[in-house]
């Protein structure tokens, strides 16, 4: 079964309920951090590092023995990111704006283009006992998160049991990186702009025929409009984390309280079986 743990915004508590879910389960399983423009799950799962390799893009480059400069790269580029110009017999590629889609290269009548590796980020893999760890983290300035998500994911494929710790918001990330999920656990507070937010994640999952689950973060310091959304939908809570000055304390410390707190542990625990349950996945095991 793969879980993603999503937000409509950031610092609604995403990673506290993807690290301490993947935490408090005993099965084997992988964990996907793919919030690769700041990566922090590492600093609560605590794996050892195994190996860290370059992330590249492949952009195109011209053989000017073969190119007539007819301008078909150019054509098929969503991203205008070639242009060529027959006056001045010159190709121009735009590196940063390449999208690595690879479409020139392929259509191009006199196959006069190939393609060379542009370093976008790096990914690491390592592992904690029972945890799978990846992570990736873009280079400052670059805007390829979709790739890197998608070169992460394709990583693990085939495999079972898997927790992502989605980018925050609805957009082009956060689709790919729940895409082919089996349930998405939504994060939210129980305030106007939480639950704003939360009806626009609810809308990409729902659009996406994806099940969710909502779980209330910081609960008691807001209202009870979260609730009425989730009655309203049909939509399950899972779980309400109360405003914990604990919490907050052993988050600040890089601790998860599933790890000092078994209470807690076992909280994260049902969530997990009440996925199932949702699923069927329990069933089907």
């Amino acid at each position: 079964m793969k879980i993603a743990v999503a937000s409509g915004k950031g610092g609604t508590g995403k990673t506290f309920v993807s690290t301490s879910l993947a935490l408090s389960i005993d099965d084997e399983l992988t964990f996907l951090d793919l919030d690769v423009e700041e990566p922090n799950a590492h600093i609560f799962i605590k794996p050892e590092f195994e190996e860290e390799s370059d992330v590249g893009i492949p952009v195109p480059r011209v053989d000017y023995d073969k190119c007539d400069f007819c301008g078909v790269c150019q054509e098929v580029c969503a991203y205008n990111a070639i242009f060529a110009f027959p006056n001045t017999k010159k190709v121009v590629v735009f590196d940063e704006l390449c999208k690595g889609c690879g479409a020139c290269v392929v259509l191009c009548p006199q196959k006069a283009l190939y393609e060379v590796p542009r370093p976008v980020g790096s990914m690491r893999k390592g592992k904690n006992g029972r945890i799978r760890f990846f992570d990736g983290k873009l280079n400052i300035g670059e805007i390829n998160t979709t790739y890197m998500i998608t070169y992460i994911k394709k990583q693990i494929e085939g495999e079972e049991n898997i927790i992502i710790d989605s980018p925050p918001g609805t957009s082009c990330p956060m689709i790919q990186a729940i895409k082919d999920s089996d349930f998405v656990v939504l994060v939210t507070e129980p305030t106007p702009f939480g639950l704003f937010d939360l009806n626009l994640a609810y809308q990409v999952v729902k659009k996406m025929e994806i099940p969710a689950g909502i779980v209330i973060n910081r609960y008691g310091i807001g209202d009870d409009r979260v609730e009425k959304f989730a009655e309203e939908n049909r939509v399950p809570i899972l779980m309400k984390i109360p405003f914990s000055r604990e919490i907050a304390k052993y988050y600040s410390e890089g601790v998860s309280i599933v790890e000092v707190n078994d209470e807690w542990k076992e909280k994260f625990r049902k969530m997990y079986q009440d996925i199932q349950n949702l699923t069927g996945a329990k069933n089907d095991a």
